[in-house]
């Protein structure tokens, strides 16, 4: 089992920043390959970033693609999304996600968070 709880989300301006993490306990974290994903109400989850077991290689949708970085930190079993030049369609739920048991941009993935708001005006 694993239990994921981020934090870090909040309301952000039009090309800002924010940075969200994700805190893992559980199993041995540094086994996990670990997502970022958001939701916006009416619309399905969708893929945002993903990073390997070791931090080597990292995924990114082509929307977030040279804005947004994911990257861990496996002493602190925490894994982070850097969110730079923010844009107000960035607005949304984020979670993150542990183990993905197919593709991993698909949303089957083993264990979610709880989610946290990110809002971004304009």
């Amino acid at each position: 089992q694993v239990q994921l709880v981020e934090s870090g989300g909040g309301l952000g301006q039009a090309g800002g920043s924010l940075r969200l993490s994700c805190a893992a306990s559980g199993r041995t974290f540094s086994s996990s390959f670990m997502g970022w994903f958001r939701q916006v109400p009416g619309k399905e989850r969708e893929f945002v970033a993903a990073i390997n077991r070791s931090g080597g290689s990292t995924f990114y949708a082509d929307s977030v693609k040279g804005r947004f970085t994911i990257s861990r930190d496996n002493a602190k079993n925490t894994v982070y999304l850097q969110m730079n030049s923010l844009k107000p369609e960035d607005t949304a739920v984020y979670y993150c996600a542990a183990d993905p048991t197919g593709y991993y941009r698909s949303v089957g993935y083993n264990y979610w968070g709880q989610g946290t708001q990110v809002t971004v005006s304009s």
